[in-house]
């Protein structure tokens, strides 16, 4: 039998476009005696071709620059430590203080947001926390099907109304939660798009009858995204946390063709004029076995990004 990857296989893995972004066009550079201006010229192209974005790769450039470096080694030291400093302030961990903890899931669709939803879940068990899944994803026809089958597979319960609306379903789900004493609710979202103004009015909607429901919910409010999406995904992230307030990511799908980069560009972003810091990467997802949605952890994915 093949032994299981390590979590940090598997992340080096999923990283392993972005890497070979990376590395391809520079693979000599990190063995120059000698760091000149074509050196940086090099580093700026491979970072943008890996997704980091105009402004975050101006950012790392220009941190880089101020060391005056040397060689080709300590280019590759001053690399990692950059883009560590750069992404740490991503890095939150999930703390579930109330009960029930209740966690509201939005994305578009297809970018893995149902699947998350049952990764997340399997996950909270790990914490020995017992979870409820409200399938308020009612505007897709199989999406309440599909949130079940992920209840089954962890043994936890879902709640669901075919065709019903989907702050109801929200609001007997805490309802539930509440008499069976459970810690977690994570609630589903109907997948949309920024620009679907209604969609992104019954979203805001289930928000509020969440507080309604119980005073200080919800208490995460998570957007999955993509890896696979570039750039577009810091418009996602803008467009949403207008509407709903994000307090987290999940990044998904970084499965070994997406460019991973793209955290950078997250990381220097501000979705709004008004926030000081970036919005949190919770999780990264690397595969689809269960078990393969873990919490970011900034060192551990520039190790895996740059090798």
């Amino acid at each position: 039998m093949v032994a299981a990857l390590s979590w940090a296989a598997r992340l080096k893995a999923g990283l392993a476009r972005t890497r070979e972004v990376l590395n391809t066009p520079v693979s000599e550079l990190f063995s120059r005696r000698r760091i000149d201006e074509s050196a940086y010229e090099e580093l700026e192209t491979a970072l943008l071709q890996a997704d980091c974005g105009v402004a975050a790769t101006q950012a790392v450039l220009a941190a880089l620059r101020k060391q005056k470096l040397e060689d080709g080694e300590a280019l590759k030291r001053a690399l990692k430590d950059a883009l560590l400093q750069l992404l740490s302030p991503l890095e939150r961990k999930l703390q579930v203080a109330e009960k029930p903890f209740v966690i509201m899931i939005a994305g578009v669709n297809g970018s893995g947001k149902t699947t998350s939803i049952g990764k997340l879940a399997k996950w909270l068990q790990g914490q020995r926390k017992s979870v409820l899944l409200a399938a308020g994803d009612t505007f897709r026809a199989a999406a309440h099907e599909q949130l079940v089958v992920w209840g089954e597979r962890n043994g936890v319960p879902v709640i669901a109304q075919a065709g019903g609306d989907p702050g109801a379903v929200v609001f007997d789900a805490l309802g539930a939660a509440r008499a069976r004493g459970v810690d977690v609710v994570i609630a589903d979202t109907a997948g949309r798009l920024p620009t679907q103004l209604h969609l992104m009015e019954e979203i805001r909607k289930v928000k509020r009858v969440a507080a309604k429901a119980q005073a200080g919910a919800p208490h995460e409010v998570l957007l999955v995204l993509d890896a696979n999406t570039g750039q577009n995904a810091l418009a996602q992230v803008k467009a949403f946390d207008d509407a709903l307030g994000l307090t987290g990511l999940i990044l998904t799908k970084l499965d070994g063709t997406a460019k991973g980069g793209v955290v950078c560009a997250i990381a220097h972003a501000r979705s709004k004029g008004s926030r000081e810091k970036p919005i949190p990467i919770l999780f990264v997802g690397v595969g689809e076995q269960i078990d393969d949605l873990r919490p970011f952890a900034a060192r551990d994915f520039v190790e895996a990004l740059v090798g």
